[in-house]
């Protein structure tokens, strides 16, 4: 018993700080908290680096190939990339499946232009684990979250965040 005590006190305030550190980890940032995007690699091989969403405002879409809604949404997402590009707003998607292969067929098939990433473990320290996709993060150019929407969107909806463009 007295070993059983010894082992719970040295392991319990370790196993604690990991939980904990792991609840930081995974806590979805809400509207007003401050992120920031991590270096990323685009499933098109460009390397973007820690800091380069610094100063512009970029609208995040966690999608899967798999999901019935964000097949219905990536349309809008498509639509709202190719009328931001020349307004400096941002767009970014993030794909949640775990096979990049199935994601990058995806693309493909359905002739999708805008950058796209897979889901990593730097992005899920800024922007915790999801519980629902699609999942939208608006991110404004201080990297303050502006607005974080759950759930399928309509196509106004999607292509209404135009309004975070700095240049319209």
């Amino acid at each position: 018993m007295r070993r059983f005590r010894r082992a719970v006190r040295f392991a319990l305030p370790g196993l604690v700080a990991g939980l904990l550190m792991a609840g930081v980890a995974q806590a979805t940032p809400a509207k007003g908290d401050v992120v920031q995007i991590p270096a990323l690699t685009l499933m098109d091989g460009r390397q973007l680096p820690a800091g380069y969403y610094s100063g512009k405002p970029v609208v995040i879409q966690y999608w899967a190939s798999w999901c019935p809604f964000c097949g219905r949404q990536n349309p809008y997402f498509q639509r709202l990339w190719d009328t931001a590009r020349e307004t400096g707003l941002e767009v970014l998607t993030v794909s949640v499946d775990k096979d990049e292969a199935d994601a990058r067929t995806y693309l493909h098939d359905r002739q999708y232009t805008f950058p796209a990433v897979m889901e990593s473990p730097e992005l899920r320290q800024a922007f915790g684990k999801r519980r629902v996709i699609p999942k939208v993060f608006v991110v404004r150019s201080d990297g303050r979250i502006a607005e974080v929407i759950p759930g399928e969107m309509f196509e106004e909806d999607v292509l209404d965040l135009i309004k975070y463009a700095p240049n319209r």
